[in-house]
């Protein structure tokens, strides 16, 4: 089995998009000369050119742009640098992406992937390291996704180039360096978004998290494990729609439910999953559901500040612990 970096990954899967559909093209800023900020796109220039397009520092118009190009039939994939910036172009994500097909009573698609890189990655501060998809889950019309290894990051993103709806493609900066296994292209199984899946499988308590947040996830359910308690992990990949069977399934198994993210956890994902399980399946719970998040402030630049607002399993652990 091959190894492969997330960011690799991801390269691996625009490269196999473009060269199956000629429709498919790539733009942002610094996405042919440097081959992205953080590497993601780097050689594919070379490898298809003039399908990979340097743009003007205008979120405005690679957003828009995108939308007119998949109106006219085209398969966009538009690069925000930084996730942030996704509140440059939001109407072009509010007003245009998510409500041309309904608008236009589904006489056209619109076929347009945004990756947004995002996260806590080393001093990126206030401005360069949030987490937005909370944001974007509640805007009808719109798909999220949020993989958290390597072979996700590419099943994902090809799921999400061949669909025919717009996809918002989260993509933590943290985990472009993490390297994963890669099964050989015969053995790739196609994903479909909407689904998740259970990471491990416990019987005692549901940890549901997605993209980088699944570190915290697992290392807790490995904590747990040495004590006796046995997590079930479920990591969502996609977050609009998302597999809220999945999740009741295993909460009526196991009675207890904790949800980590990075993003804060105020008005976070994690709420949406927590209402959801209060409204469906309170009756199987034992324990009132945790959610782990970061606190309500701008992200720190200082190192010694930014470890403050992370999720680490030992936070889960504690928490985790006080349920039984």
């Amino acid at each position: 089995m091959r190894k492969l970096t997330f960011a690799q990954a991801t390269l691996e899967a625009m490269a196999e998009e473009m060269n199956k559909d000629e429709k498919v093209f790539v733009m942002g800023e610094d996405i042919a000369r440097q081959g992205g900020i953080f590497g993601q796109f780097k050689g594919l220039a070379q490898q298809f050119p003039g399908r990979v397009i340097d743009t003007p520092i205008s979120e405005t118009f690679i957003t828009g742009g995108g939308v007119g190009a998949a109106l006219a039939g085209a398969r966009p994939v538009v690069d925000m640098h930084f996730a942030d910036f996704i509140g440059v172009c939001m109407d072009e994500v509010l007003n245009q992406m998510a409500k041309a097909r309904y608008m236009f009573g589904g006489q056209c698609q619109m076929p347009l992937t945004m990756r947004a890189p995002d996260g806590i990655a080393g001093g990126g501060a206030a401005q360069h390291s949030q987490c937005l998809e909370a944001w974007c889950t509640h805007i009808p019309g719109v798909k999220v996704v949020a993989p958290s290894n390597p072979y996700d990051a590419k099943m994902v993103l090809k799921a999400a180039i061949e669909s025919n709806d717009p996809v918002i493609y989260f993509e933590n900066k943290i985990l472009y360096k993490e390297k994963g296994d890669m099964p050989e292209l015969a053995d790739e199984i196609p994903y479909t978004i909407g689904k998740a899946k259970v990471v491990r499988e416990g019987k005692d308590v549901t940890i549901v998290s997605y993209s980088i947040g699944m570190k915290a996830a697992l290392g807790a359910a490995e904590q747990l494990a040495a004590e006796g308690i046995e997590a079930e992990v479920i990591d969502l990949i996609s977050l609009s729609p998302w597999d809220k069977e999945c999740v009741l399934d295993s909460v009526k198994k196991t009675h207890r439910l904790a949800i980590c993210h990075e993003a804060v956890k105020q008005s976070g994902f994690g709420a949406e999953i927590s209402a959801t399980v209060a409204e469906e399946a309170i009756e199987y719970l034992d324990a009132p559901i945790l959610r782990y998040g970061a606190p309500f402030c701008p992200i720190p630049f200082a190192s010694t500040l930014e470890k403050m607002v992370k999720v680490y399993p030992e936070d889960l652990v504690k928490g985790i612990k006080c349920m039984f």
